[in-house]
C-alpha cells in the first residue's frame, strides 16, 4: 500500500449552528453563484477559520460577532489536496456566537458529484439541463464552503434562485415503506414531508437526503407495461434502503466514517425486512443470500479484503470502503445478529438506541450496548470478532452415531480463497451456530455459540438414517465443509426438495467455493449440480447459474469450452421445458424471474429450440406484430445477439435509440457485449463512449463486452487502456471506476495478466480503486491456479458423461 498522507480533521475552534444558503445556478454557462450566512460559534479565540471547500472560488468573506463590528477576511488559503480553505482575519475572533458571511462562485460540473448538471430531454425533444446535488460521502464542499464532517451537524435554510419555468425542489412515495419503519423502530418519522425524485445522470442508485431522496431513474420509475419484474423488485429495495436511512443515518448519524458500515450495512439489511413485509411473494430473504451474503463471502475470502470497520483518515479513503464488505457483509452480520438475538429483543434494543441518540451522533459500540441490555447476550464480544477482523471461518464437521445420539465434532479455521489457512495464529470467531435434521428441516434442533477452535456436540435422538445440517437458513456468516459421509446423506434432500430452498442454495454455494479454493475437486460440485434437476426455486437457480457462469468463463481459456456449454444445456433444459415461454395462470413474480433466467441461460449456451424460438419472437417484436413482454426481453436480446450478425446489432442499437424508458435502454446496453465477432465488439465499445449512452451506464456496456466472450475480454481491457484518460476523468474518484476495473479484468486466468494489470495501474494511478485493483489481481492468480489444478479432471468428467449419460 502507498504511504497514507497525513490527514487532520477540521479544527474544533469554530463550529456551525445554522447555514442560511442561497444558490443561483446558471444553466447556460454551467456556473452558480452562492451566498452563505452561517450562524457560528467560536469556541476558542482564533484568527482563522478552516472549512471544507472544493472547486469553489470565494469572492468575499467576513465574520460579524454578535453585537459587534464586521471583520473582513484578508486572505483565503486553499489547500486543494485536502479540500480545505483557511480564511485569515486581521484581528482575533473572540469566543461567542456570530455570523460568517461568504460570497462565492462554483462550477456546475459534469462529474455527478457536489452541485452538478444533469442532461435530460423534454417531451418536445428539447435538450435541457437540471442542476442537482450528490453530497455523499464528502461532496457538499463542492456546492458551498462548509464543515463537511458527519459529526458536525447543523440546521439549514436554503433558497434557490431559478428561472420562472423550472421547478425547484429541496429536502424538507413512499406509501408502503414509511409506516413499516415507523412501527418497527417505534419512533415516528421525524420530518413533515418526504419527496422521492428521479434524476437522469446519477452515479449511485440513490441518495438519502433528509426529506428528499434522489434516485437514478431506473431505481424509482416503474411503468406497469414496460417494467420487468426484476426492476420492480430493485425499486422496492432501493426505496426501502433510502427510507431506512431517514432514521438510521439522518436521525442518528455516525460519529465518523469509520462507522459507515453500520449506516449502510443496517440499511441494506432492513431494506429486505421492509420489502419482505410489503411484498411477501418476493421470497426476498432467499434472494438476499444469493445477492449479498455469497457476494460478501467471495470478496472476504481474499487476502486483500478488509474488516467491516476500517479506520478512515483522509476523505479519499471513504470511497474505497463503499464496497461489498461495508454493504453486503455488514448486512449479513446484522442478519446473523438479528437471528441470534431474536426479533423481539432486537426491536427493543433498536428503539432504545434511536431514542437515546436521536438528532445526535453515535458509534458502533453504542448500538451494541443497547442491544446487549435488551437481550442479555454478549453482543459486543460476539460482534467485535465479525467487524474488527477481516474474513470469516470455515467450519469443518464430522459425525458419528452413538446409539440413539449423533455426536458432532466441529472445528473452525479462517476460510481463504487460496486454500486452507496456513499461518501461526489463526483468527477465531464467536460463531452463532444452528443445527437442523431431516426430522424438522425448517427449525433448529439446537442453537449454540461456538466460542473456541474446536467443540463436540451431542444431538439427542437422531436416527442413523437422518441427515444433519449446519447453518439453518444460511444465516451464519461462515462456510461449512462436511465429511463425505455427511454430504452424501444430504444429497437426497436436494433431489426430493426436503431441504429448504435457502439451505439447498447454501450447500451448493459452499461446495462451489471450496472447489474454487482447491479444498475439494470441482468434479464433486458438478455432480451435486446435477442433483438440482427437480429444483423449482428461482433464487436457487440464480445462484447455481452464477456459479456455472464463473466456471464457464474459467473454461473459456481451454479448448473444451463447448463441453461445458453442453453441461449447462443438460442442467437447464428440463426446467426450461417445464416452464415454457409463456406465463401460466396463477404464476407470480418469481416464476417470471425464473423464466427469464432459464431461457437466457439456454439461449446463450446455444440450445437449438430456444434459439429458434427467440429469433422468431424477436422478429415479431421488431416488426411490431407481437411486442415481447418486459420479462422476456433480456433473454431474447442476448440470445439473438450472441448468435447473430451485424444486422442484429444494428437493429438493437436502433431499438436503443427509440426506447423512451431508461430501463429499456439499460437492458439493451447490458446485453450488447454478447456479440461475438471482433469488428462488432469494436463497434459496441465505441458506442459505449458515444453520446447515446449516459456516462454512468458506459460501465455496464464495457463490462458486458468483457464478460461476453474470450475475445471480448481482451478487447475491453485494450479499450480501457487506450481510453483511460477519458474514462478516469469521467468518474474521477467515485466507485464507478472500481466497478469498471472489476468487470473488465476479473475474468482473466493467466498469471502474466495479473502483472500486466498491476503495472498499468502503477503508471495510471486510481487511488479510490486501489483495493479493487489488488483484489482483481489476486482473483486472476486464483483463477490461473484453479485452471491448472482442475481443468484436466473436469475435461475427463465431461467426456465420460457424454459417453455414458446419467440416468435421472
Amino acid at each position: 500500500m502507498p504511504e497514507k498522507r497525513p490527514f487532520e480533521r477540521l479544527p474544533a475552534d469554530v463550529s456551525p449552528i445554522n447555514y442560511s444558503l442561497c444558490l443561483k445556478p446558471d444553466l447556460l454557462d454551467f456556473t452558480f453563484e452562492g451566498k452563505l450566512e452561517a450562524a457560528a460559534q467560536v469556541r476558542q479565540a482564533t484568527n482563522q477559520i478552516v472549512m471544507n471547500c472544493a472547486d469553489i472560488d470565494i469572492i468575499t468573506a467576513s465574520y460579524v460577532p454578535e453585537g459587534d463590528e464586521e471583520i473582513h477576511a484578508t486572505g483565503f488559503n486553499y489547500q486543494n489536496e485536502d479540500e480545505k480553505v483557511t480564511l485569515s482575519f486581521p484581528s482575533t475572533l473572540q469566543p461567542g456566537t456570530g455570523t460568517l458571511k461568504i460570497d462565492f462562485v462554483g462550477e456546475l460540473n459534469d462529474k455527478m458529484k457536489g452541485f452538478y448538471r444533469s442532461k435530460y430531454t423534454t417531451p418536445s425533444g428539447e435538450v435541457r439541463y437540471a442542476a442537482v446535488t450528490q453530497f455523499e460521502a464528502t461532496d457538499a464542499r463542492r456546492a458551498f464552503p462548509c464543515w463537511d464532517e458527519p459529526a458536525i451537524k447543523a440546521t439549514f435554510d436554503i433558497s434557490l434562485v431559478v428561472p420562472k419555468d423550472r421547478v425547484a425542489l429541496s429536502n424538507m412515495v413512499a406509501a408502503k415503506t414509511l409506516p413499516f419503519y415507523k412501527d418497527y423502530f417505534n419512533v415516528p418519522y421525524p420530518l413533515p414531508k418526504i419527496d422521492l425524485i428521479a434524476i437522469a445522470d446519477f452515479a449511485a442508485g440513490a441518495m438519502e437526503n433528509w426529506g428528499l431522496v434522489t434516485y437514478r431513474e431506473t431505481a424509482l420509475l416503474i411503468d406497469s407495461k414496460n417494467s420487468c419484474s426484476s426492476s420492480r423488485q430493485w425499486v422496492a429495495l432501493v426505496v426501502g434502503h433510502e427510507l431506512a436511512h431517514q432514521w438510521f443515518g439522518n436521525l442518528v448519524t455516525m460519529e465518523w466514517w469509520t462507522h459507515l458500515w453500520l449506516n449502510e450495512g443496517f440499511a441494506s439489511w432492513i431494506e429486505y425486512l421492509c420489502v419482505d413485509h410489503c411484498f411477501p411473494e418476493y421470497d426476498i430473504w432467499t434472494q438476499f443470500v444469493s445477492a449479498d451474503y455469497t457476494r460478501a463471502q467471495e470478496l472476504d475470502a481474499l487476502d486483500n479484503s478488509h474488516p467491516i470497520e476500517v479506520s478512515v483518515g483522509h476523505p479519499s479513503e471513504v470511497d474505497e470502503i463503499f464496497d461489498a464488505i461495508s454493504y453486503s457483509k455488514g448486512a449479513s452480520v446484522i442478519r446473523m445478529l438479528h437471528d441470534y438475538i431474536g426479533d423481539k429483543d432486537f426491536k427493543k434494543g433498536m428503539n432504545m438506541y434511536l431514542t437515546k441518540f436521536q438528532q445526535k451522533n453515535a458509534a458502533t459500540e453504542d448500538l451494541w450496548e443497547c442491544l446487549e441490555s435488551a437481550s442479555g447476550k454478549p453482543i459486543a464480544a460476539v460482534m467485535n470478532t465479525w467487524t474488527k477482523q477481516m474474513g470469516f471461518p470455515l467450519i469443518y464437521v464430522e459425525a458419528e452415531q452413538v446409539e440413539d445420539d449423533r455426536i458432532l465434532k466441529l472445528s473452525q479455521r479462517k476460510f481463504c480463497a487460496s486454500g486452507p489457512y496456513v499461518g501461526e495464529d489463526c483468527p477465531q470467531w464467536m460463531v452463532p451456530i444452528t443445527i437442523s435434521t431431516s426430522e424438522d428441516p425448517n427449525h433448529a434442533k439446537l442453537k449454540i455459540l461456538m466460542d473456541k477452535p474446536e467443540m463436540n456436540i451431542v444431538l439427542k435422538n437422531v436416527k442413523p438414517d437422518q441427515w444433519v445440517k449446519l447453518n439453518l437458513g444460511t444465516v451464519g456468516f461462515y462456510r461449512t465443509q462436511y465429511s463425505s459421509a455427511m454430504l452424501e446423506s444430504l444429497l437426497p434432500g436436494i433431489r426430493d426438495l426436503s431441504l429448504p430452498p435457502v439451505d439447498r442454495l447454501g450447500l451448493q454455494n459452499d461446495l462451489f467455493s471450496l472447489a474454487r479454493a482447491g479444498i475439494i475437486s470441482t468434479v464433486e460440485v458438478l455432480k451435486v449440480m446435477e442433483a438440482f434437476v427437480n429444483e423449482p426455486n428461482y433464487t436457487v437457480w440464480s445462484d447455481l447459474s452464477c456459479n456455472l457462469g464463473i466456471l464457464s468463463t474459467l473454461l473459456s481459456h481451454t479448448d473444451f469450452y463447448e463441453e461445458i456449454q453442453e453441461f449447462v444445456k443438460d442442467v437447464f433444459s428440463p426446467i426450461g421445458e417445464r416452464l415454457g415461454w409463456d406465463p401460466k395462470p396463477g404464476e407470480g413474480h418469481l416464476d417470471a424471474l425464473l423464466r427469464g433466467l432459464v431461457l437466457g441461460k439456454l439461449g446463450k449456451a446455444g440450445h437449438k429450440a430456444t434459439l429458434e424460438e427467440a429469433r422468431r419472437r424477436f422478429k415479431d417484436h421488431v416488426e411490431g406484430k407481437q411486442i415481447l413482454s418486459a420479462d422476456l426481453r433480456s433473454p431474447v436480446y442476448l440470445t439473438v445477439l450472441k448468435h447473430g450478425d451485424g444486422t442484429t446489432l444494428d437493429i438493437m442499437i436502433k431499438l436503443h435509440k427509440q426506447a423512451d424508458m431508461q430501463e429499456e435502454k439499460n437492458r439493451i446496453e447490458r446485453v450488447l457485449g454478447a456479440t461475438l465477432s471482433p469488428e462488432l465488439i469494436q463497434k459496441v465499445l465505441t458506442f459505449a463512449l458515444s453520446e447515446e449512452v449516459r456516462p454512468q451506464d458506459t460501465v455496464s456496456v464495457i463490462g458486458g463486452v468483457a464478460g461476453g466472450s474470450k475475445h471480448g475480454r481482451k478487447a475491453a481491457w485494450k479499450f480501457i487502456k487506450e481510453n483511460w484518460e477519458e474514462l478516469y476523468n469521467r468518474y474521477q474518484g467515485g466507485f464507478l471506476i472500481s466497478r469498471l476495473i472489476k468487470l473488465s479484468v476479473e475474468g482473466f486466468a493467466v498469471d502474466k495478466m495479473a502483472g500486466e494489470v498491476k503495472a498499468f495501474f502503477e503508471s495510471h494511478p486510481a487511488p479510490s480503486a486501489e483495493r479493487t485493483i489488488q483484489q482483481c489481481c489476486e482473483n486472476i492468480l486464483l483463477n490461473a491456479a484453479w485452471l491448472k489444478r482442475d481443468a484436466e479432471s473436469i475435461h475427463q468428467y465431461l467426456l465420460q458423461r457424454k459417453a455414458s449419460p446419467p440416468t435421472v
